[in-house]
């Protein structure tokens, strides 16, 4: 009985070894790759100091199990856990950084793209959104000592295990920005991540081609894994993935490896990782957040646009909105990452939404497909609380029951734009009102609905 339960024991710390081996194999690379990239978008978008990046982003674990660095001599940044898994990111002006996947460093630095050549300057003299001045009056209506008593109370640490740690609030109403605040070691100037804030993004430029013509909406996606006949994936619809209800196999799950992080973190081809996998649903009968069916939509703008795809957000959307911080980056392919990686100043993100309060109109100018914003802000069906639009989320809470809302303190026409960790443009019609709030803050640790309550109040009705 003694062997038995010697040999018994043994082999349960032989398959836990087994396992533990088989996890590190899948989620080491995740974490270098996490690391590696990140590091370089700080340092060489952002402009942050490496060991503050270093002990805020990277600090917790499992982050803190990697080593991370920067090598100055090639724009790069390294990760690696344990002496394994090693990843490099690397900085291209223009492109950010990509992370290198699959592909072979060389081929990437390779790559040719062309920018936009508008170099756009904004005026120093003209109010935002159209110049960086802001302006000399505030509208007397608007109960300033609520709205900066608020917003000092975002910034505050009052619960040390529990930090809210909030970078950037800026508020505007109607047009104008009526309040900024920034924290130390951040300022106006410096652009943050927005993570899947970046959906929308894709949202604008998907419409764009719709606009041109090159798109349509309720047609099937032009994927060509899925025009062979038979395959039920043809049925999809650029609608369908806007929307969050394609029925494709997918896990947006972010504590160890799953679709999501894989496609991220160890694949070139972003676009076409996300677009292989199986029809589980039919479409539009199931709503599942996923990030991938935005790179799938990221594809899609970048084989629709063709040769001066590197120039189209800048010409198109960026530069019309005065967005001079704007940085989109690319997988190792070369295409977008259009479910995450986009970095903005706090300002050109709140043009961004402010675009979208407009009814996709910028000085006149007509920049979004007419009904666009309000595709965009309406519910989907398969959203039960009515959380969700298409590449925005909402607040219109569920049918009969608008009380069960994500945020029931605020009101209901409220969509907005959402990132990991506390990312946030919320526009608010019914106040004529666009706030943002940047942060590196984990889930529950900063209550939104409060914010909102608490902002909202001090601007008129």
């Amino acid at each position: 009985m003694k062997k038995l339960l010697t040999r018994f024991f043994l082999l349960v710390i032989v398959i836990i070894v087994i396992y533990g081996l088989s996890y590190a194999w899948r989620a080491f690379p995740i974490i270098s790759g996490y690391g590696a990239k990140n590091l370089c978008s700080c340092v060489y978008v952002s402009g942050r100091d490496t060991e503050s990046v270093i002990t805020n982003e990277l600090g917790s674990f499992p982050l803190s199990l990697g080593t991370f660095s920067i090598d100055l001599s090639d724009s790069s940044a390294y990760g690696e856990v344990f002496g394994m898994a090693a990843k490099k990111a690397i900085y291209r002006k223009g492109l950010g950084c990509t992370l290198i996947s699959e592909i072979d460093e060389s081929a990437v630095r390779s790559q040719e793209y062309h920018l936009s050549d508008s170099n756009i300057v904004l005026s120093d003299t003209l109010e935002w959104p159209l110049g960086r001045d802001t302006p000399d009056s505030i509208s007397s209506t608007i109960n300033m000592d609520v709205l900066k008593a608020t917003v000092d109370k975002a910034f505050l640490e009052p619960d040390k295990e529990h930090p809210q740690n909030t970078r950037a609030v800026v508020v505007i109403h109607d047009g104008k920005l009526i309040w900024e605040q920034y924290a130390e070691g951040f300022d106006r100037n410096t652009p943050q991540m927005g993570w899947s804030m970046t959906k929308s993004i894709t949202n604008a430029l998907i419409s764009l081609l719709i606009k041109d013509g090159k798109l349509h909406l309720y047609q099937p996606a032009p994927i060509e894994q899925w025009k062979t006949e038979g395959d039920p994936r043809g049925t999809i619809t650029i609608d369908h993935l806007l929307r969050m209800s394609s029925g494709l196999e997918w896990e947006e799950e972010y504590a160890g490896p799953s679709s999501a992080t894989n496609m991220l973190f160890k694949q070139a081809d972003m676009g076409v990782f996300a677009a292989s996998f199986p029809l589980v649903y039919p479409p539009d009968t199931k709503w599942y957040y996923s990030s991938g069916t935005s790179n799938i939509l990221a594809l899609i703008v970048r084989q629709s646009v063709g040769g001066d795809y590197y120039k189209f957000a800048y010409e198109r959307l960026f530069n019309k909105l005065g967005m001079t911080s704007a940085v989109m980056e690319p997988d190792a392919s070369g295409t977008y990452v259009g479910s995450s990686y986009m970095y903005a100043t706090p300002r050109d993100w709140a043009r961004f939404g402010l675009l979208y309060l407009n009814d996709g109109v910028w000085n006149g100018e007509r920049i979004l497909p007419e009904g666009w914003v309000k595709y965009s802000s309406t519910p989907t069906p398969g959203a039960s609380r009515g959380e969700y639009g298409a590449h925005f989320w909402m607040n219109a809470g569920a049918v009969g029951n608008p009380s069960d809302r994500w945020y029931p303190d605020a009101p209901t026409d409220i969509f907005s734009m959402n990132g990991f960790e506390g990312q946030r443009v919320f526009i608010i019609p019914s106040k004529k009102a666009v706030i943002v709030r940047l942060g590196l803050t984990k889930r529950g640790n900063f209550d939104f609905n409060r914010f909102l309550k608490e902002v909202l109040s001090a601007l008129p009705e």
